[in-house]
């Protein structure tokens, strides 16, 4: 059986009494990005350490290019790290800061400021090798902290919720730029989010971890119309979920007995008569170009979005037709 580049099988981790990790198993193919998406506390930031070396297990063992690495000394394991935090050396220049991994190989000064270079083109930020962190902004020295860590060529790279800190709009460019670089130079990556649009936007496959365990695996487009689970609904795609009393309120007979999911830019508005089933507009959020309204549908909230139209506008307390899309809905598991 041909192996993944990495896998981690049956990971054990606690901290005291606390089961973080719980007989975890998962693979990652080379070249990949696959991102590690979940609520804060579900493991995900622990599962990344015990591959970086910065935290034992219990049990299990984890394989990178086919070596066991579960017991090699982090510095041994030729991966490379991004933080949450920059972690830059304040009292060293730019270029200083991306060659330090360079200097503890004891790489030789020629090949030490050609590798510098490249990597600070990769970032944008060729010719600031003389800056130092204090006169950069976040954005750049997060990028100054990607360019260190991709200068020693590392087999993976991981990056731990690092644009967390960034305003929204930097955010995204640093994202698109982080893809690019990883499709430019074929890297395998592993990313770790709490944010579902982030983790649809940069990743190539997505595990939803949940207290511990893999939720769900696959990619991005999968997870958001096919999820398996009522968690995993809840948490990619903003969901409307429906308990088997609110299939039976909204007449949806052929679910009765199951739970009940539908996206809320798949219910349409229109007028009372055309509808599948009528509600009043409870509340009224513009988000941009859309427009999410809530609409209450005889105890039952749903959540229409549309596309803004100052032609169409529905105020508070208006009545409403709801048209629902049967081949929309899908049917999450219970866990």
């Amino acid at each position: 059986m041909t192996m993944a580049y990495i896998e981690f099988r049956e990971i054990d981790k606690y901290y005291g009494s606390q089961h973080v990790l719980k007989k975890l198993s998962l693979s990652v193919e080379k070249g990949q990005l696959a991102t590690l998406l979940g609520a804060s506390g579900c493991g995900k930031s622990t599962l990344l350490r015990c591959l970086a070396g910065f935290e034992g297990m219990q049990s299990g063992r984890i394989f990178l290019d086919g070596e066991d690495i579960s017991q090699k000394d982090p510095r041994e394991r030729c991966i490379g790290m991004i933080f949450q935090q920059y972690s830059l050396f304040p009292t060293m220049t730019v270029g200083a800061n991306v060659e330090f991994g360079l200097r503890m190989r004891r790489t030789p000064r020629e090949e030490r400021k050609k590798l510098t270079g490249e990597a600070l083109r990769m970032v944008d930020l060729h010719g600031m090798e003389n800056k130092y962190p204090s006169q950069l902004s976040g954005g750049e020295q997060q990028r100054v902290a990607l360019a260190r860590s991709l200068v020693t060529k590392p087999k993976v790279l991981l990056l731990d919720e690092p644009f967390s800190a960034i305003d929204a709009k930097l955010r995204k460019e640093l994202q698109s730029r982080v893809k690019s670089i990883q499709r430019e130079t074929g890297a395998t990556c592993i990313f770790v989010t709490h944010d579902q649009d982030e983790a649809m936007r940069m990743s190539d496959v997505i595990h939803l971890m949940k207290d511990g365990v893999i939720e769900q695996s696959g990619r991005p487009e999968e997870l958001y119309a096919s999820p398996r689970t009522v968690y995993a609904a809840g948490f990619i795609g903003n969901y409307n979920l429906l308990s088997p009393e609110d299939c039976a309120r909204l007449g949806l007979s052929h679910s009765e007995g199951a739970w009940a999911a539908i996206r809320p830019e798949t219910i349409k508005l229109c007028g009372v008569r055309e509808g599948d089933v009528t509600g009043k507009i409870r509340e009224v959020l513009p988000q941009g170009n859309i427009v999410r309204y809530f609409v209450d549908c005889g105890g039952v909230i749903l959540e229409a979005d549309t596309l803004f139209d100052s032609a169409v506008e529905l105020r508070k307390g208006d009545l409403a037709g709801l048209l629902l899309d049967q081949s929309q809905i899908v049917h999450p598991a219970w866990e």
